[in-house]
């Protein structure tokens, strides 16, 4: 654990260190896009803050091969895969931020990011299902493996639409990764030092790092350049952890098996409000008869914003929800306490839900206490009146 935790704190102080040293290249380098109609800042703000991600990245995972009890961990090719691929995307998003690139360009490059990776051993082989595993082979694998990749990128890209609000769902994400496999490699005896782990912690670490910049108020933006880097190593973890447990010893967990499905469910469920947006912007537009890819002002955030909620609570409300459904699925599958589990989640959810409407709430009490006042206000007025033409005894 202790290594775990060095490595945790060189992700997130040299991305800290690195962002100011990015942000004043991205002004010279003008990466500093005028504001859109949809954009929720009123000043232009830097992007290119996915380069001291990146930094942040490499920097830990190069010192942390070099601490004894990681070192297994470097045995294989995967974390060179990880450092070219991570590069490539990075590179990528760099001339996307700057230059703007096109959907199917910026779509190859993520597939050849994707290819990088899975050739390098970041690939399904196969998939648990209830009560059996499902053998894949390395065609299907290859490609079920760049298309999960492709999807978690552009998921965690579309993520980004509120300072801060990116990078802390990925944060939150990598956390519950960190801690789910954790937890089972003592329960089961694993090898606690392994590449899932250390990708978790070392992402977990780069995202709060940058979230010291880039909490509302934003002072730069990881751009396509770091939405797309956090969602590659996202996807990476995700593929990683998928059959470290034999589906058939899922019988030895008292969660009835989940704890073998998590790998899978966990990205999607914790991604699951971007997602939902996603989908429902493109079936909105769609139906107006847009482009799915037109842009509005109808995504989740603005609605949030719409209610009355300041920027910075919009994004911990989102925060507050990805931790409830990231948490609770893990608890629910290493603890042996279901109804106690939910139980919780239950009642934190309804608090959350308390919190996103109370601003309406607000609103709606306001004018009914004007109405009061203004009735107090009269019959104190015509009490008055009444004193001063009471005649005198």
């Amino acid at each position: 654990m202790r290594e775990y935790a060095l490595t945790f704190i060189i992700a997130v102080a040299v991305t800290y260190l690195l962002t100011p040293f990015v942000r004043r290249a991205a002004i010279a380098f003008g990466a500093v896009p005028p504001v859109r109609d949809r954009d929720v800042h009123t000043e232009p703000i830097p992007r290119l803050g996915g380069v001291a991600m990146y930094g942040g990245f490499a920097a830990a995972l190069l010192i942390s091969a070099q601490l004894p009890h990681l070192q297994q961990v470097f045995l294989g090719p995967t974390w060179r895969g990880l450092l070219v691929a991570g590069g490539l995307i990075t590179i990528i998003g760099i001339i996307d931020d700057r230059w703007g690139m096109g959907p199917i360009p910026k779509l190859a490059g993520q597939i050849a990011a994707a290819g990088i990776l899975v050739a390098q051993g970041v690939q399904l082989l196969w998939l648990p299902l209830p009560g059996t595993t499902l053998l894949l082979g390395r065609e299907l694998g290859t490609v079920l493996s760049v298309l999960l990749i492709v999807v978690t990128i552009n998921a965690v890209n579309f993520a980004d639409g509120l300072d801060g609000l990116a990078a802390g769902i990925v944060a939150i994400s990598a956390f519950a990764f960190f801690a789910y496999y954790y937890v089972v490699a003592v329960d089961r005896g694993f090898d606690r030092q392994s590449y899932p782990a250390m990708i978790a912690i070392i992402l977990a670490g780069v995202c709060v790092g940058f979230l010291f910049h880039n909490f509302n108020p934003a002072r730069v933006f990881m751009g396509d350049t770091g939405s797309m880097l956090i969602g590659l190593l996202l996807a990476s973890i995700t593929i990683t952890v998928t059959g470290q447990f034999d589906a058939n010893a899922s019988r030895d967990f008292n969660a009835g098996g989940l704890v073998v499905f998590l790998p899978i469910l966990l990205p999607l469920l914790v991604l699951a409000l971007p997602l939902a947006d996603l989908v429902l912007a493109v079936v909105r537009r769609t139906l107006a008869g847009k482009s799915p890819f037109a842009p509005d002002k109808k995504h989740l955030h603005h609605r949030l914003l719409e209610l009355g909620h300041s920027h910075a609570r919009a994004v911990l409300l989102m925060y507050l929800w990805a931790a409830i459904i990231a948490f609770a699925s893990v608890a629910l599958s290493i603890f042996n306490a279901p109804f106690t589990v939910l139980t919780v989640t239950v009642m934190v959810a309804i608090c959350a839900v308390g919190l996103i409407t109370l601003p309406r709430l607000r609103r709606r009490r306001e004018p009914a206490r004007a109405g009061a006042a203004r009735a107090g206000n009269t019959g104190s007025d015509t009490g008055e009146v009444g004193t001063d033409h009471t005649p005198a005894a």
